[in-house]
């Protein structure tokens, strides 16, 4: 039987990760009631939870016997989404694939699912189903200061590994030039594009993908020439180390302050980089981050958040839920909410909307993150990897950066202590996380 409010409106608790971008939510509360305002039977009852604290409310309220209709995660907690249950210890959540049932419309609204972008899909599919639906989707840049660059006599801004360590060079022997060339956060984000670009698996079981990770590999060849890379660079004098984990800020404010000419991060940030540019009297060029020329490309980390419907749903609410899933994903919904907030186009109509109205025309910056994204494959590692305790076996990865930064630390031995640290992490998820009944804490934790 369906939940109803006193009216006898059937009830969508809508879940949403909320961010610190300004009335983030806003957008989504107003297309909840133009939906209700079609379909009055309905009512949407829009809800947010900080993205690190998701899992743990959805899985408190779960076992309060309160569990939402629908929920968004962010895509570094999608394991966590997979592992929720409920109180009798099913899965709280259901492929949104299955639940449509090859239906190509539901309560009058197109299904988008065959349109959302391959890099969207190939992420979302896991045990051969679409299992949620992106609403927001994002990857990594790299932003350029060309002005600087020209100076330093190179004239294309490089694409690959190799390129990087010879424009750094060049800007090294810059009269008057920046102290460093080149910066990014240590952040476990990074680790994850690398992998991706090479088509290096994290775990097993193609990344999680076709079963459940049991094994995590940070020594693998690809990380390995990541991590050696970045290494390089530092030794070289090219990479600006901030000496803090995560320093987003540092290495924007060294960005706009023309400290490096390089600066690796979110495609979130496109306009605002370009905008310190401006304002800064420098150019910025917006790209790909480079790949190792050593591996075939393969793909991207992707960032943002897929929306989950809740199993065992009765027709009318599961068809409400997935009704207006449909509903935000549509052509105009998902450009205005990527005109709003800089996410990725969901679908390729969305994309192609934006395309003919000019809006990339006007903000060529945005069209990089969509042509980025098209550029994934379907091989395994192409996606980034799915298993448990996936925050604190990132942090492992930065802690070993640093030590490697700070303290020279050998890369090589120290990347094999920390694939011991991982094994370790993954396996305490196995023995702690996945019994019935309420999780520990730290089972509960998403990264940034």
């Amino acid at each position: 039987m369906s939940e109803a409010d006193r009216s006898g409106r059937i009830v969508i608790d809508a879940r949403f990760s909320g961010y610190t971008f300004p009335n983030f939510l806003d957008p989504i509360k107003q297309r909840a009631r133009e939906f209700e305002q079609a379909y009055p039977r309905y009512r949407i009852d829009v809800s947010s939870s900080y993205f690190q604290d998701l899992a743990r409310d959805v899985a408190d309220a779960t076992q309060q016997g309160r569990p939402p209709t629908i929920a968004s995660y962010y895509s570094g907690a999608t394991q966590l989404a997979r592992d929720t249950l409920t109180r009798d210890g099913k899965p709280l959540f259901t492929s949104v694939e299955k639940a449509i049932g090859g239906r190509t419309e539901i309560l009058g609204q197109p299904v988008v699912l065959d349109d959302v972008v391959a890099a969207g899909r190939h992420f979302y599919t896991i045990d051969g189903s679409f299992s949620a639906i992106p609403m927001t989707l994002s990857t990594m840049h790299m932003y350029t200061n060309t002005t600087l660059l020209r100076a330093a006599g190179v004239t294309e801004v490089p694409r690959t590994f190799q390129e990087i360590e010879e424009a750094c060079a060049a800007v090294a022997r810059l009269e008057n030039g920046p102290s460093h060339a080149i910066s990014w956060a240590n952040d476990g984000k990074f680790f994850q594009q690398a992998l991706a670009h090479q088509g290096g698996l994290l775990t097993d079981n193609d990344n999680g993908r076709t079963g459940r990770a049991t094994t995590v590999d940070l020594t693998s060849p690809e990380m390995t020439a990541y991590v050696m890379w970045w290494y390089r660079l530092h030794r070289d004098g090219h990479y600006l180390h901030t000496g803090k984990l995560e320093d987003w800020a540092g290495s924007s404010r060294a960005f706009a302050d023309q400290q490096v000419v390089f600066r690796f991060s979110s495609s979130f940030e496109a306009p605002y980089m370009v905008k310190a540019g401006r304002e800064r009297g420098f150019e910025v060029a917006v790209t790909p981050t480079p790949y190792n020329a050593d591996f075939p490309f393969a793909g991207n980390w992707i960032g943002g958040d897929g929306i989950w419907l809740r199993d065992g749903l009765d027709e009318e609410t599961s068809d409400g839920a997935l009704a207006f899933m449909q509903y935000l994903n549509n052509p105009r919904n998902a450009a205005e909410w990527h005109k709003v907030y800089g996410s990725a186009p969901v679908t390729n109509a969305a994309a192609e909307l934006l395309e003919r109205e000019g809006w990339y025309d006007e903000h060529p910056y945005h069209r990089v993150a969509t042509d980025q994204l098209n550029m994934t494959t379907g091989v395994p590692g192409a996606q980034a990897a799915m298993l448990g305790h996936f925050a604190q076996i990132q942090h492992a990865m930065m802690y070993a950066l640093e030590d490697i930064m700070a303290l020279g630390a050998d890369p090589v031995e120290r990347f094999g202590e920390a694939a011991e640290e991982a094994e370790r992490l993954l396996g305490d998820y196995g023995a702690h996380c996945l019994a019935t009944g309420p999780r520990p804490a730290h089972c509960m934790l998403i990264d940034s």
